[in-house]
């Protein structure tokens, strides 16, 4: 895939990606890289780290009071802000961590690289808290989306058009367009006046369609590389010692076709979605959090890198995923609205006594 058109989000992934070509013996990569990009993949594995953790700390004490409050599968949608939001700050210290690195492969037609990298860097840190804390969640949510759907736009639409036959520009094009319609389906779990419900809708509707379709795209490419990664079918294969790989890889593809479908179906679409990321959940601990483990404990920094980017990859598409199942809910009723309820009742009552 040519790495001009991948979206200045994922910038550094590809570069890691080919870090990792040139471990494996791809000396020609390893021309095209600046020497001093190595000493930045180093910090950025460290700083992603920090940022996950940081962002995890915040997002449990903030997500306690929902956790108690909810009741069964509902416990796991709670969690969809925490799961959103962890990926936004390791991607963003990953900008931070290696903006001169990134500013290279930014798109020629865009101008002042190193600004940009700079900017995403500190946006998806800002919106990383403030969906964690969900304090100005709505417009968080809401910008986070509409930069997504603008790489897809301007970068990656245009990349899957000239490589139509190769998957991975495909998968990137989705994973993007997904993770941009969770952005969106953050800011409409945040609607709940009112007022506001028609345009709830409207924007859980959008999330139905492409997060659904993705769904059934992933359950495809799953079932055709059933030991691959599961979830968001990229190119590293799951290692040897994970256990029945191939169960892991079926299971998770009739998983994805299913909910994707029941999710399209426009009825059942929350609890397909709820099942749904609960699964893409337990894949993110139990298939992508050892792998994790095993690269933070390589001494290859390259591989430290690949570990952090494939585990908060696959945990945003859970977050977007749960996001879906948060939007598609009723919004709670807030104790000033039922207090003001009853007191039109109770001047109801009143008058139809007087009467």
């Amino acid at each position: 895939m040519d790495i001009a058109w991948t979206p200045l989000f994922f910038a550094c992934y590809e570069l890691e990606r080919r870090f990792v070509a040139c471990r494996m013996g791809h000396h020609s990569m390893h021309l095209s890289i600046p020497a001093f990009l190595f000493f930045e993949v180093s910090r950025t594995a460290n700083s992603m780290s920090a940022a996950g953790i940081v962002l995890l700390l915040v997002g449990i004490f903030s997500v306690r009071r929902y956790l108690t409050e909810a009741r069964g599968l509902d416990k796991v949608v709670a969690l969809s802000n925490l799961c959103f939001a962890m990926p936004l700050a390791a991607f963003g210290a990953e900008h931070l961590s290696a903006a001169q690195g990134i500013s290279q492969i930014v798109p020629k037609f865009m101008p002042w690289p190193l600004f940009w990298a700079y900017f995403v860097g500190f946006a998806l840190v800002g919106a990383s808290f403030s969906i964690a804390t969900k304090v100005l969640a709505f417009w968080a949510g809401l910008l986070f989306g509409t930069m997504m759907f603008l790489f897809v736009a301007m970068m990656d639409l245009p990349g899957t058009v000239a490589n139509l036959h190769n998957r991975i520009s495909w998968t990137l094009m989705f994973r993007e367009l997904s993770f941009g319609a969770g952005g969106w389906m953050i800011a409409a779990a945040a609607m709940n006046g009112t007022r506001e419900q028609s345009k709830r809708r409207a924007l859980a509707t959008v999330g139905c369609v492409i997060i659904g379709v993705t769904a059934v795209l992933y359950g495809i490419e799953n079932f055709l590389h059933p030991i691959n990664v599961p979830g968001v079918p990229l190119e590293m294969v799951m290692p040897t010692w994970i256990p029945a790989r191939p169960l892991i890889g079926y299971v998770t593809s009739a998983i994805l076709v299913v909910a994707g479908l029941g999710i399209l179906s426009m009825k059942k679409s929350r609890m397909a979605a709820t099942y749904l990321g609960t699964w893409i959940l337990l894949l993110v601990i139990f298939v992508y959090g050892p792998i994790l483990v095993a690269g933070l404990l390589d001494p290859s920094t390259a591989v430290k890198v690949e570990g952090l980017n494939y585990f908060f990859d696959t945990l945003l598409f859970a977050g977007t995923v749960l996001a879906l199942a948060g939007a598609l809910e009723a919004p709670a009723i807030s104790s000033s609205v039922k207090a003001d309820a009853h007191v039109l009742r109770s001047e109801a009552t009143t008058h139809s006594s007087m009467a």
